[in-house]
């Protein structure tokens, strides 16, 4: 078994991120991460500093390959299965039965969306059906769009969405639940709310075409956004007993601490703002608040 002072799990945005911080600070570090980002469908990233309009994968090859010029950083291609609370630290397991173990643990797995059952959701997914109006609303502005979402939800998307096209239709997938006053809002701004459930989204290479609902019905459509629940991409959080919020994340404190000792959580298993710019700020806390927990226990 070989031993480090941090291991984190993901090595997407935000565990580069905290790697940077921990092998600038010469910390032995190791990164398992398996090679499937949530984002691998979508085309282009929005939203961040001098990498706007770049692929996912494009950003995380640059990130990769400058975090590793610091020795003191290693990388696993392998899938972290489990862990456990060890005298000094924690032991983590892999899927190809590697065992590592280390002082401090960072989460930066991220979460899994879990697709409803209709046909071309999910070849649709990060491309032309999407969750975020800050990611990719500005290339769908003045389209024919969906919000396929109920209630709240669906009423704070509206909210966003409108400001970036007008021709907006909400899609509740079964009986509309809001409150008069969302209803009013929705007929002030001429946006229609359809009930009846989606059955197919037929689009051409991940790009929506038209949507067709249970009653046969069929509505030409640009984009959808989809407010979808998920989990966590691994379930070593729950192993170690973090506590997790209403929502599903990883609760933290304002370091990026969970709730058990030693273990430090960044991007999305401990954010709604699903962005690679919150990501590589809060791997960078982690990794810089890790740092400074290891300096005061060995001074």
């Amino acid at each position: 078994m070989e031993n480090f002072d941090v291991i984190i799990i993901g090595g997407s945005y935000a565990g580069l991120s905290a790697a940077l911080a921990l092998g600038r600070s010469l910390r032995k570090v190791l990164i398992i991460d398996s090679g499937l980002p949530c984002n691998r469908q979508t085309p282009h990233s929005h939203n961040f500093l001098t990498r706007d309009g770049e692929t996912p994968k494009a950003i995380a090859a640059i990130a990769k390959e400058q975090v590793l010029q610091y020795k003191t950083v290693h990388f696993v291609e392998d899938f972290a299965t489990s862990a456990s609370r060890v005298e000094k630290g924690f032991e983590i397991f892999t899927q190809s039965g590697k065992s590592f173990s280390s002082l401090k643990l960072v989460i930066a797995s991220g979460i899994k969306d879990l697709h409803p059952d209709i046909k071309g959701f999910s070849e649709c997914w990060g491309i032309s059906v999407i969750h975020c109006p800050y990611c990719h609303g500005y290339e769908f502005r003045h389209k024919q769009t969906a919000i396929m979402a109920n209630g709240e939800r669906a009423a704070h998307l509206a909210m966003l969405v409108h400001n970036l096209t007008s021709r907006l239709t909400i899609l509740t997938n079964g009986p509309a639940a809001f409150e008069t006053e969302q209803l009013q809002q929705f007929r002030r701004h001429n946006i229609t709310i359809i009930e009846t459930r989606v059955k197919e989204i037929q689009h051409v290479n991940g790009q929506v075409q038209q949507l067709i609902f249970d009653d046969g019905d069929v509505q030409p459509f640009d984009a959808v956004y989809a407010a979808i629940p998920f989990v966590q991409h691994t379930d070593i959080p729950s192993q170690l007993g973090c506590e997790l919020t209403e929502h599903g994340h990883i609760k933290t404190d304002g370091f990026q601490k969970a709730t058990v000792p030693d273990v430090f959580v960044c991007g999305d298993s401990a954010s709604a703002m699903r962005s690679v710019a919150n990501a590589v700020f809060s791997g960078n806390m982690a990794g810089s608040m890790i740092n400074a927990e290891l300096c005061r226990e060995q001074f």
